[in-house]
């Protein structure tokens, strides 16, 4: 298979088939080093070099679910539970601004209770106290309250899949199905939330043909952000003897092939890739990310909000984080993007305005 001939098809936006996508995992040597270039070059034509910062804010560690992946799930009677009160969580977002962070992304356990309108009161107050762009990841709600919530004031749901495979999803989630979960995001969307979606890498069994299916899939969301990371086993999980199915390499080819694809999407350097390589995050914005999720959680809660071993910046303070992250990108030759950061879908305001 010709690399040269899946680029064209890419500049000509004509898709990929899933042997084209399990080529592109299984590519070494100079075609990677390819693969990497031309991500690069998408990610700049289409979306510019500003990197948009999104400070996440962890405010809730409860949880009524108990996925085998996950180190906050309902029965880990390890985890020192916490929410964070919501005069701490504004005097957070106030902070966030002053370190050119746009975004807050409010991201929890599914904790029921965090009401639709107790968390509607939040992002009203956000809103109206700050010029930041709200964007929730708490799990899998109604239509009535995702609604709700947009109507508050919310911009933004991130709401991953996981999986595609509805027998590994299953597999991972004893309580939920993927039908469900494809059902909020469908609600998401047809609300007009600018809505993100993602998947796990080399879940426990997942095979290279598989991974290609979820890149694909996600694809065909067409989403207004896409967020990947590396399954890391958790030492408290039933998943704890596991490990991932794949080598490091495969997940920077992932984010590569999914910039290809998804030529004006959002795509975060999520934290956990620097969990599986110290300069992840840096070899992500060079790879087709756009996006810098820094952690804005104060620190006194970061070390109960352990969704995976190994989390880095957990000891680190908000200004410290933040210092971090404005070097890293400096030191890439980027900027820091100004603005919320928008999606540029049809249908939402340009993010390059």
């Amino acid at each position: 298979m010709d690399i040269e001939r899946i680029f064209d098809k890419i500049d000509k936006d004509s898709g990929l088939t899933a042997g084209e996508v399990e080529f592109l995992l299984t590519a070494d040597g100079d075609e990677v080093e390819a693969l990497y270039g031309k991500a690069d070059s998408v990610r700049r034509d289409n979306m510019g070099d500003d990197v948009y910062l999104r400070g996440i804010v962890e405010f809730s560690n409860f949880c009524v679910k108990n996925c085998f992946y996950c180190g906050i799930y309902s029965s880990n009677k390890k985890v020192k539970r916490y929410r964070i009160p919501d005069e701490e969580i504004l005097d957070v977002c106030r902070e966030m601004e002053k370190r050119g962070q746009t975004t807050v992304v409010l991201q929890s356990g599914e904790d029921p209770f965090y009401t639709k309108e107790k968390m509607g009161k939040l992002i009203r107050t956000i809103k109206s106290e700050t010029t930041l762009a709200v964007t929730l990841s708490v799990g899998e709600r109604d239509r009535e309250t995702y609604g709700y919530w947009k109507d508050s004031g919310m911009d933004r749901y991130l709401l991953r899949f996981e999986t595609s495979d509805e027998t590994l999803f299953k597999a991972c989630h004893p309580d939920a199905d993927l039908a469900g979960r494809l059902t909020c995001l469908k609600d998401l969307k047809e609300l007009g939330v600018q809505t993100g979606s993602g998947f796990l890498i080399g879940l426990p069994d997942a095979t290279i043909a598989q991974l290609a299916r979820d890149i694909l899939f996600c694809t065909e969301l067409e989403l207004d952000m896409i967020g990947v990371g590396p399954f890391i086993p958790h030492g408290d999980t039933r998943f704890n003897s596991l490990h991932n199915t794949f080598g490091k390499d495969i997940f920077f080819k992932t984010v590569a092939i999914l910039r290809l694809l998804n030529k004006t999407a959002h795509i975060p350097a999520t934290t956990a890739f620097d969990a599986v390589d110290p300069e992840g995050r840096n070899l992500l914005l060079l790879r087709g990310c756009n996006v810098f999720m820094p952690n804005s959680t104060p620190v006194k809660y970061r070390e109960h909000y352990l969704l995976y071993p190994g989390k880095p910046c957990v000891d680190e303070s908000a200004e410290d984080c933040s210092a971090c992250v404005l070097g890293r990108i400096s030191a890439l030759g980027r900027k820091i993007g100004k603005g919320p950061g928008h999606s540029i879908r049809a249908g939402h305001s340009s993010s390059l305005e």
